[in-house]
């Protein structure tokens, strides 16, 4: 998956909108063979009860929660913004990933759900 996010990154560079970055990356899995889907509704509870729906960006092999930027600077809202989709869906894993780095290992978080 960072393979993929990283040859994207190669190819395009910084100053896209993240929108650009997911659709060349969901070319790049398929490319790969990388099981995947995208803006994948999201059902938001409180207390049993549906209030809402958010959209994952990425959503790989079931199992991995991609969240894409294309900003300056990663800022904690970001990272709690995964938190919050990991609690929704019960995966355990996420990564926060900003285009916009100059070095995209830079600009990769992994986000684990304590």
């Amino acid at each position: 998956m960072i393979g993929a996010a990283i040859e994207v990154h190669r190819e395009l560079g910084a100053g896209f909108l993240e929108s650009t970055y997911e659709r060349a990356l969901s070319i790049e899995l398929d490319l790969r063979g990388i099981k995947h889907r995208v803006q994948l509704p999201c059902s938001l509870k409180y207390k049993g009860k549906d209030i809402g729906e958010g959209k994952l960006d990425l959503l790989i092999e079931d199992v991995l929660v991609v969240e894409l930027k294309a900003v300056k600077e990663l800022a904690e809202a970001h990272q709690t913004q995964v938190l919050a989709y990991l609690k929704a869906t019960g995966n355990p894993l996420g990564l926060l990933i900003n285009f916009h780095s100059t070095l995209l290992k830079d600009g990769v978080r992994r986000v684990i759900l304590d």
